[in-house]
């Protein structure tokens, strides 16, 4: 077995929206990012990486899709004999409402992890007006992974 945890945290700015988990939320506000701005996909990716101890996903910064980067990191996980065994995210903000989209953002983020929804958990917080979440800055991802040896 082997476990790994990955961060993600971007600004607001401009737009109407913003994706979690490969899903487009409206928003009053977009992200500052070079790519789709995903800090779910983006910590799930760097969770991924470091149970692979291959590293931040840093060095991939300017892929525009999120989701196909997750692909990869799935590429990855095969080449090392491993598959997912579960994966646990929180997503930090005091808006969007996450909730509503949760059960989507897993199904997506199931499909390109090869696994089941249940191995996928989302869940949201506020960090209670505090901090750059709190003031209604920016979103930030935390996500924890298990990657089990792969069964052929």
């Amino acid at each position: 077995m082997r476990i790994g945890q990955g961060i993600d945290v971007h600004a607001f700015g401009p737009g109407d929206h913003v994706v979690l988990g490969g899903v487009r939320i409206a928003h009053t506000q977009g992200v500052v990012a070079h790519s789709d701005g995903d800090v779910v996909i983006h910590a799930l990716c760097d969770a991924i990486l470091g149970a692979l101890a291959l590293g931040s996903a840093a060095k991939y910064a300017g892929r525009n899709a999120s989701r196909m980067f997750l692909r990869h990191c799935v590429e990855m996980m095969q080449q090392h004999g491993c598959a997912l065994g579960n994966a646990d995210i929180s997503v930090v903000c005091e808006r969007p409402k996450i909730a509503p989209h949760a059960a989507a953002m897993r199904e997506h983020l199931a499909a390109d992890l090869n696994c089941g929804v249940g191995q996928i958990g989302i869940k949201a917080t506020t960090s209670e007006k505090l901090g750059f979440t709190g003031r209604g800055e920016g979103i930030a991802a935390f996500a924890v992974v298990l990657l089990v040896e792969a069964h052929a």
